[in-house]
């Protein structure tokens, strides 16, 4: 399972010459986190509120095209591994061309440790929220 996040590329993500700033495409990441953990039923602020959190641990990103002005993009997220402690997820980003065909701009990762919100030090995720764990454990998929 993986979530789909569609953005157009404002002009405040562009330089001079109109190309999204490589800067965006982990914020963008981010909104396809957030969107891929909503299809379980949850959300960040819930996770939060449960007292775990999911500081970075390591970001990878491969740039292949520039995204431009006005670009209609989808963000692909999935999950590709998963621990008590840690959660991996990997992304593409593609633009929306005019014939619906989908070109392939950037690709990526994030890992996530699962920390208590209160002391940052390392927490159970399976233990805390054993029913979101699950749900998403179940739904682990390669990087393609």
């Amino acid at each position: 399972m993986h979530s789909k996040t569609y953005i157009t590329v404002r002009y405040a993500e562009t330089d001079r010459m109109g190309i999204a700033h490589h800067a965006n495409y982990p914020v963008w990441f981010e909104v396809g986190r957030t969107d891929y953990i909503k299809l379980f039923g949850t959300s960040y602020s819930q996770m939060e509120a449960a007292g775990i959190m999911t500081p970075l641990r390591n970001l990878s990103v491969r740039y292949k095209l520039p995204a431009l002005y006005e670009d209609k993009l989808i963000v692909r997220t999935w999950c590709t591994q998963m621990t008590a402690a840690r959660i991996e997820f990997s992304y593409t980003v593609k633009r929306i061309e005019a014939d619906g065909t989908e070109t392939e701009l950037c690709y990526g990762s994030t890992e996530h440790g699962f920390v208590d919100a209160k002391t940052f030090r390392p927490c159970n995720a399976k233990k805390r929220m054993p029913v979101l764990f699950e749900k998403m454990n179940s739904n682990i998929k390669s990087f393609d």
